[in-house]
């Protein structure tokens, strides 16, 4: 399969894997076949990126962190949770959410098992979704991600649980905002910037009332705007006052949000995304946490469409752990357009004069 821009879509391709609903149903399953109102469809979706059957890379496959049933069963529990707190914004969340502990430590536990087993998988996040169910897909990326981080930190199991609770339910002081305002494109006003911060507050609020889940991953909504150089909110906390958990959530927000398409902008590269993470390295985030975050991430995730600086187009076929940017590509079209005789990669580790130069 090939991941391709939506906009290289063309009628007859058929899709290589689902793309979600809002509430992390099938809207479209492998193997439909598009045609001019799907693809146009999908563009009023806010669908950006694809992913197409190509005899070309028939046998490549992107290495996914989590199971797709693992994923769909995760969002729907986000979705469920969040659309019910949106429907009662008076009722306190214990009352309506009786059960949100048991649910979320047994969607994460099931996350858990899969990133165990995919433990030296290079993650990259593979889902395709409508625009509309960012909140939810995010909340469950994020989880994956701080998984990871807590994998690689050496977390115990209660540990382990506490920061996924926490990361599974960061944002779900969300459910107290207009709509309007999530959607907005245009730069806040200063009232609807206090509103929009006080997400934080509210979210830490809700998920304390829970009788069953830790106090610190209440902290994880509490905190995950803070920065590490006292910038953040609520509390202007500075360095190692901001809890772990949270500083682990914070990085695994700002990446996933940089990297998924949003109202205001196009989702930018897994490697853009990086370079900005180092950039606000001991600045926002903690430069330890951001070096062994990067380890684990997927800079040219297998499937990606690539041009070269020699002008061949390629497809990603294998990523090397000791030179993440540098994997080995199959070469799609030649310099001048046309497609190779015979299939062929290059080992970009091997060969020093070519680079990558922008997705495709």
């Amino acid at each position: 399969m090939r991941k391709v821009h939506i906009l290289s879509a063309k009628p007859g391709d058929k899709l290589a894997r689902p793309i979600l609903q809002e509430n992390g149903n099938i809207l479209l399953g492998v193997g439909v076949e598009l045609n001019e109102r799907f693809i146009n469809r999908l563009k009023m979706l806010g669908v950006d990126m694809l992913f197409v059957e190509d005899p070309f890379t028939e046998d490549l496959e992107p290495e996914t962190a989590i199971r797709d049933d693992t994923r769909r069963k995760a969002h729907d529990a986000v979705f469920k949770t969040m659309t019910t707190l949106k429907d009662h914004p008076m009722t306190k969340g214990r009352t309506i959410a009786p059960e949100m502990g048991r649910t979320f430590r047994n969607v994460f536990g099931q996350i858990m098992q899969d990133l165990v087993t995919r433990a030296d998988v290079m993650v990259s996040l593979t889902n395709i979704q409508v625009a509309d169910g960012y909140l939810f897909q995010h909340s469950v990326n994020v989880a994956i991600l701080s998984g990871i981080m807590g994998l690689a930190k050496g977390y115990n199991r209660n540990q382990l649980e506490e920061l996924g609770m926490g990361a599974l339910l960061f944002d779900i002081g969300m459910t107290r905002l207009p709509k309007d305002l999530l959607n907005k494109t245009s730069p806040l006003t200063p009232e609807e910037r206090v509103l929009m911060e006080k997400h934080t507050e509210d979210g830490f609020n809700i998920i304390r009332a829970q009788h069953d889940i830790s106090l610190l991953s209440a902290h994880c909504a509490f905190q995950h705007h803070e920065r590490y150089n006292g910038s953040g909110y609520p509390r202007g906390l500075k360095g190692d006052a901001i809890h772990e958990y949270a500083q682990i959530v914070a990085l695994a927000d700002v990446y996933d949000a940089l990297t998924s398409p949003r109202p205001h902008r196009k989702r930018h590269t897994p490697t853009e995304a990086i370079e900005f993470l180092f950039a606000a390295g001991n600045t926002f985030f903690d430069l330890d946490l951001i070096q062994t975050f990067c380890k684990h991430i997927s800079i040219y995730p297998v499937s990606t469409t690539v041009l070269l600086s020699s002008g061949q187009i390629a497809v990603v076929a294998l990523n090397n752990p000791l030179a993440v940017n540098r994997p080995i590509v199959r070469i799609l079209r030649e310099s001048d357009g046309t497609p190779p005789a015979q299939p062929y990669q290059i080992d970009l580790k091997d060969s020093h004069s070519i680079m990558i130069v922008e997705e495709m």
